[in-house]
């Protein structure tokens, strides 16, 4: 079988059956979610005793985006077995919206990283050393969510070895 025709076994598959793994992600619930799961991490962060107000700014940017990143971006494949593998070599990323750039939903979850980004170093006073590791943060999850690394696997991490029947 050509590479070509099992492209098109593949988007027949994914067109089958809505895929449930990534529809979540489309209702305003989730996106409060997100929202509210940021502003439990600065809780969290913000009542360890011995913490500074900038320790705990940079601590929540770094949890969120290494689980958003975790998330979205590193875990591939869904979790229920009614579609025949389609989405196996899928990241969430990948799955939202059918894999179509630009919709509402990616921009949300594309401007949270950002504008968390910008809370964090505007309360760490614009700390050089902080600013840096909140920056690589934002770029190691920014990155990952650009158009151009669509279903790519940087020096072949987290690639699946089968082929995908």
């Amino acid at each position: 079988m050509s590479s070509k025709d099992k492209k098109a076994y593949t988007a027949l598959d994914q067109s089958s059956m809505p895929n449930f793994n990534s529809s979540w992600v489309n209702y305003k619930g989730a996106w409060l979610t997100a929202l509210c799961i940021i502003v439990a991490l600065k809780a969290l962060f913000t009542v360890i005793p011995f913490i500074t107000p900038e320790a705990s700014w940079t601590l929540t940017n770094l949890t969120y985006n290494c689980g958003q990143y975790i998330m979205f971006h590193w875990v591939q494949g869904i979790p229920f077995e009614n579609n025949q593998g389609a989405y196996d070599g899928l990241t969430l990323w990948e799955q939202i919206d059918g894999g179509v750039q630009f919709t509402a939903t990616r921009k949300f979850f594309t401007a949270l990283p950002i504008i968390l980004f910008l809370l964090s170093t505007h309360y760490t006073h614009y700390d050089v050393i902080l600013f840096g590791i909140n920056f690589s943060a934002l770029l190691v999850v920014i990155i990952a969510k650009l158009p151009i690394m669509h279903r790519v696997r940087v020096f072949g991490i987290n690639k699946l070895d089968y082929e995908m029947d």
